[in-house]
């Protein structure tokens, strides 16, 4: 019996209609367009305006365009995978919400906390339930609303992040193609450079965590950004190394959209040209673990069956990690 592969057979995404542009930007904190694009790579982002309006709206209208484009029903999917830190609540997660909201009343499923690299771990596990055999719809969808838990006086963060969210559909096929390696990388003690403080068990909402602005990101941008260079350019270097695949093998590299210097490092160490580097870090910024599914979402269809992808992703807390992934259709 040959071996079941886990292919990305549909692509969706969504981002809001509210463009947030540097130069607004510049009204709210002390930052130039310059400033911001020389740094960072972005130009504008996303944000969902509106109360009451969480993550998972933008998660249903990224599934329901990958539905249509693959022609089946919600009732058809087995699972749906969702990697995110801004779920709509506490509890349930995104993934309960989704599934109720689409219709799709055969699924079950959970999120995946792992900040900018939760597409990547949702993304392997979920590979998994289809390489098993256990089922044959799996959808895994990346996705934030990064601007409820920004601080937009705090320009070390405000600049970088908007909202967004991206969606696939992994099958199972005997071709060999779809996830072909993956390795995985996580570090807890990077937690004190990158994270939330407030609103886990360990300091519960309180009106004093609220006063402390303990709510927000909390982001050291010079440690982070070491962490990030190294960890996305060695994982990437590594993978390719162990699939006996050199820079001129990649079709593409899918890099997570935090900054263009830390994606121009990474391509540099894979020896990957600038020209088979996704981007739309200029348009999006880094809508975290929506990212990488925005970006296939955006250069589908430049994609080739057999492309070889290399993608990469690195988190708060730490977590990072790599995916070998063969292009398993034509647009």
């Amino acid at each position: 019996m040959k071996k079941i592969n886990a292919i990305i057979t549909a692509v969706g995404g969504y981002v809001p209609d509210y463009v947030l542009s540097n130069k607004e930007l510049e009204k709210l904190v002390d930052t130039t367009d310059e400033w911001i694009q020389t740094r960072t790579g972005i130009k504008e982002r996303r944000i969902l305006k509106g109360e009451g309006r969480g993550v998972s709206e933008m998660c249903v209208e990224a599934v329901k365009q990958l539905l249509e484009k693959r022609k089946i029903s919600p009732e058809e999917i087995d699972m749906i995978i969702v990697g995110t830190i801004t779920s709509d609540y506490t509890f349930p997660s995104a993934s309960n919400l989704i599934c109720d909201m689409l219709g799709a009343k055969n699924a079950w499923g959970y999120d995946v906390s792992a900040a900018c690299s939760g597409f990547l771990y949702s993304l392997a596990t979920a590979a998994q339930f289809i390489e098993t055999g256990r089922y044959k719809k799996v959808i895994v969808v990346g996705a934030d609303k990064m601007s409820s838990i920004i601080d937009y006086t705090d320009r070390s963060t405000c600049i970088i992040f908007g909202d967004g969210a991206g969606a696939v559909l992994l099958e199972p096929s005997e071709e060999q193609l779809g996830i072909r390696d993956f390795i995985l990388r996580s570090d807890g003690a990077g937690r004190k450079y990158l994270f939330q403080k407030a609103g886990g068990s360990r300091y519960p909402a309180s009106i004093e965590t609220v006063e402390r602005r303990e709510h927000f990101v909390f982001q050291d941008g010079q440690p982070v950004f070491k962490a990030a260079v190294k960890g996305m350019a060695d994982v990437s270097a590594e993978i390719l190394e162990r699939n006996k695949l050199t820079g001129n093998d990649v079709a593409w590299l899918v890099p997570h959209q935090a900054n263009k210097r830390i994606i121009d490092a990474t391509a540099e160490r894979m020896g990957v040209s600038s020209e088979k580097v996704m981007m739309n870090i200029e348009r999006y910024g880094n809508t975290t673990a929506g990212t990488i599914p925005l970006l296939l979402w955006d250069y589908e269809k430049r994609l080739k069956k057999g492309d070889n992808l290399i993608i990469s992703a690195f988190g708060g807390g730490f977590t990072w990690g790599s995916i070998f992934l063969k292009w398993a259709y034509n647009s």
